[in-house]
C-alpha cells in the first residue's frame, strides 16, 4: 500500500515523503481501515508517539496523521461492535501508525460508525478537533448558559467548532484571530472577534474561560482574563503563567466514541459544521505539512474517492 512516511527526526516537513509499506496487521481487538480521508496536525511531527512505540523503541519509518475516515476491511482477533464493510470515521493511535496511508490498524473502541448521508471530507476533519473542542469546553473548562469563552484561533479546525459549541449552549463567545477571520468566525455565532494584531487582549475583559490553541506569549497574556473561579484550558503545551484565582488545565484530547457519535449527529442536524480549507491528494500530503501551505479551517488529505 502507498503511505506518507517520515524517518528521520531531524529532516522534519522535508523528511516526509511517499512510500510503499506492507498492508498493515490486525493485531486483537483491531480493525483494519480503508482510509478515504484523512487529516493531520501541523506540530505531530515534534511528538513523541511519532518516532516510538509506548515502550520508547524506535519506530521508524512512521506514518503520520491521526483523523481519518473510511470502510472496514478486516476485524482482528476478538474485535466486536463493528463489522467489515461499514462505513467509520476517528482516531488513529498517537504511538502507532497513522492515517495518511491508503489502509491503517486502529483500535475499535476509537473508531465510531459514520452515517450514510455523511461524506468521508467532512467526517475526517471531526475527530481530533471536535473531540478537542468538546472535551476543552465542558469536561475541563465545565463552560455553562450564560457564561463568557474566549476562544483563541477560533477560524481554525478546532477553534471553530468550539465556537458552534459554545454559542449552542447558551454562552457569550469572544473568537480570536487574525483580521481576514473577522467574518468567518462571526458567522460561525461568535458575538464579538478580537485581531491578536491590531487589537489589544487586555480590554477584553474578565471572562469565566478561556480556550487556547496558540500558546507561548498569548496563553501567558491571557491567564490575567480568567476571573475569579474561572478556568483557563489550552492544548498549546504547560502552562507557565496561572489564573490568580482560578484553573489552570493542559490537556491531550483522548478518544470516545460516544462523543464522536454525538458529534455527527449535530452535523446531520445542521448544528455543527467544520470548517475544510482545502483538499489534497495523498500524493500532496508532505506539501501540505509546510507552514507556508496551512490554511483557515482543516486540511483534509483525500485518500481515495468517494
Amino acid at each position: 500500500m502507498r503511505a506518507i512516511t517520515v524517518q528521520d527526526r531531524d529532516a522534519g516537513v522535508g523528511g516526509l515523503t511517499l512510500t510503499d509499506l506492507p498492508h498493515p496487521h490486525a493485531a486483537e481487538n483491531d480493525v483494519i481501515v480503508r482510509v478515504h480521508a484523512a487529516g493531520f496536525t501541523p506540530g505531530e511531527l515534534a511528538w513523541a508517539g511519532t518516532w516510538t512505540d509506548r515502550a520508547g523503541r524506535d519506530r521508524t519509518p512512521s506514518v503520520p496523521g491521526h483523523e481519518l475516515s473510511g470502510v472496514v476491511t478486516e476485524l482482528g482477533y476478538g474485535t466486536t461492535g463493528l463489522t467489515v464493510g461499514q462505513r467509520v470515521f476517528g482516531l488513529a493511535d498517537w504511538s502507532r501508525d497513522g492515517s495518511l496511508a491508503e489502509y491503517t490498524a486502529v483500535e475499535a473502541r476509537n473508531l465510531a460508525p459514520l452515517p450514510a448521508d455523511v461524506d468521508h471530507v467532512t467526517a475526517a476533519a471531526l475527530p481530533v478537533s471536535g473531540l478537542t473542542a468538546w472535551q476543552a469546553l465542558f469536561d475541563h473548562g465545565h463552560l455553562t448558559t450564560g457564561q463568557t469563552v474566549l476562544v483563541h484561533g477560533a477560524a481554525g479546525g478546532v477553534g471553530s467548532l468550539a465556537v458552534q459549541l459554545a454559542r449552542e449552549v447558551g454562552a457569550r463567545v469572544i473568537g480570536t484571530g487574525r483580521a481576514a477571520d473577522r467574518e468567518t468566525v462571526l458567522e460561525l455565532g461568535a458575538d464579538v472577534f478580537v485581531d491578536l494584531q491590531a487589537e489589544r487582549l487586555e480590554d477584553i475583559g474578565d471572562v469565566d474561560l478561556v480556550f487556547d490553541v496558540i500558546g507561548g506569549d498569548i496563553l501567558d497574556r491571557s491567564a490575567a482574563l480568567v476571573r475569579a473561579g474561572g478556568t483557563l484550558v489550552t492544548i498549546a503545551g504547560p502552562v507557565t503563567v496561572r489564573p490568580a484565582d482560578g484553573r489552570a488545565i493542559f490537556f491531550v484530547v483522548e478518544p470516545d466514541r460516544a462523543r464522536l457519535a454525538d458529534l455527527a449527529g449535530r452535523l446531520r442536524a445542521g448544528r455543527l459544521k467544520p470548517i475544510v480549507g482545502v483538499v489534497r491528494p495523498l500524493a500532496e500530503a508532505a506539501d501540505a505539512f509546510a507552514p507556508q501551505k496551512r490554511v483557515p479551517g482543516k486540511t483534509i488529505i483525500r485518500v481515495v474517492e468517494d
